[in-house]
């Protein structure tokens, strides 16, 4: 496990592996943020409603909710790189020739082969992270890489945006970026790796005892919760509120949704000096209030580059919550069962994922796009007084 000198800290992002690390976190929220700008463009062209635009979402994430737990438990067994390796070639390989098919149910079977793919790369990265530093440098380490996650939520919409200005398919090139990538993390990441050589069971049903504590569920619901909202309200639907209310073209959906990333980016790097002044619960519940606060004003804004207002709260929420929940449960692992301690994180998060197109679209059909923002809405203050209870119950 690595340890800094305390004037070293602050210059975390100077460490190679970190900075291999950051490329897989890159690739992690490149499967959907590359594609939310296209999606009006897609459904014309593959002559899908809005209602249905999650099919095009769901069949990516929903492998990680199969698969995820599943490669934890191979990345504690028998190493991290052999595990994040062949799944960033998966990535690269079945996105790429998601561009090549002019058929919806061939597209969407690539999307799920992608999909298995992706489904290990957020937890494994954070889990990676988790086993390189401990303390005070592993929330900034977490912080970081947070940041960089909101660059890519803030690159990928602008270059989906703008490839998809050349036709629907185009943005589904990127993700063959993920083949070199997997060159660098095989010759050139130093990363310790767990020795696991007590019996299986007895690994499951330590993880599965740490993961059924009080302060762990809440959370993993924290999770879920969060991804209903970005997949759901943000990813899902502000594209179609955009495109149908202000006439946005796919460049200027890209550009709205990559302003949460901006602060988002700035919040996250404070991350470790907030943490010295507030408790991680409080930080998780403000940050479920300006959730709160961004759904309600969304469909409130007379124009589109109004909405970006709301849209940068939304970028302070995701820094104060993410990479907060991120280096709680990693503190709460020992490294030969974070794998799979994390990969259930994962999994909740895919879980998010999926259900939140899922149940925005239930909202879209019974009450319309202000629905849906309503939901996102009341979805945030039942976690903000489910936070809110578990501190004042102690647990």
């Amino acid at each position: 496990m690595h340890n800094s000198p305390p004037d070293e800290i602050g210059r975390l992002y100077l460490h190679r592996n970190l900075q291999i690390l950051f490329g897989v976190t890159l690739m992690a929220v490149m499967g959907v943020s590359s594609i939310a700008p296209a999606l009006p463009v897609m459904l014309d062209a593959l002559s899908i409603t809005p209602a249905q635009a999650w099919w095009l979402i769901s069949a990516f994430t929903l492998p990680g909710v199969l698969f995820t737990p599943v490669f934890g438990v191979l990345a504690d067994r028998f190493g991290r790189k052999r595990v994040l390796v062949p799944a960033l070639a998966c990535f690269g390989v079945f996105g790429g020739l998601c561009a090549m098919t002019t058929k919806l149910w061939v597209l969407l079977l690539l999307r799920f082969m992608q999909g298995v793919g992706a489904s290990s790369l957020g937890a494994l990265n954070a889990t990676i992270i988790s086993d390189m530093y401990s303390g005070r440098e592993r929330l900034q380490a977490m912080g970081y890489n947070a940041s960089v996650l909101s660059i890519g939520t803030t690159i990928f919409p602008l270059l989906g945006g703008a490839l998809a200005a050349f036709g629907w398919r185009c943005p589904f090139l990127l993700p063959l970026l993920a083949l070199p990538l997997a060159v660098v993390v095989w010759r050139w990441l130093d990363a310790p790796e767990p020795r696991s050589n007590g019996a299986f069971m007895e690994y499951m049903r330590s993880a599965a005892r740490m993961a059924a504590t009080p302060r762990v569920l809440a959370l993993f619901l924290t999770t879920a919760a969060t991804f209903i909202i970005l997949y759901g309200v943000i990813i899902a639907y502000l594209p179609i509120h955009l495109a149908r209310n202000f006439h946005a073209d796919p460049t200027s959906i890209g550009i709205v949704i990559a302003a949460s990333s901006f602060t988002s980016a700035t919040v996250a790097t404070q991350l470790g000096t907030l943490s010295r002044r507030f408790r991680s619960f409080s930080l998780l519940v403000v940050a479920f209030m300006l959730y709160a606060a961004s759904a309600l004003l969304l469909p409130l804004m007379p124009d589109m580059w109004a909405v970006i207002l709301p849209v940068l709260l939304f970028g302070v929420a995701q820094a104060l919550n993410i990479p907060n929940v991120q280096a709680m449960l990693a503190g709460l692992a020992p490294m030969e069962q974070r794998g799979a301690f994390m990969a259930l994180n994962g999994m909740v998060l895919r879980v998010g994922q999926t259900l939140g197109p899922l149940v925005m679209g239930g909202a879209y059909a019974l009450w319309g796009l202000d629905g849906v923002f309503a939901t996102g809405a009341g979805l945030a203050v039942c976690v903000c007084v489910m936070l809110l209870a578990l501190v004042r119950g102690g647990r």
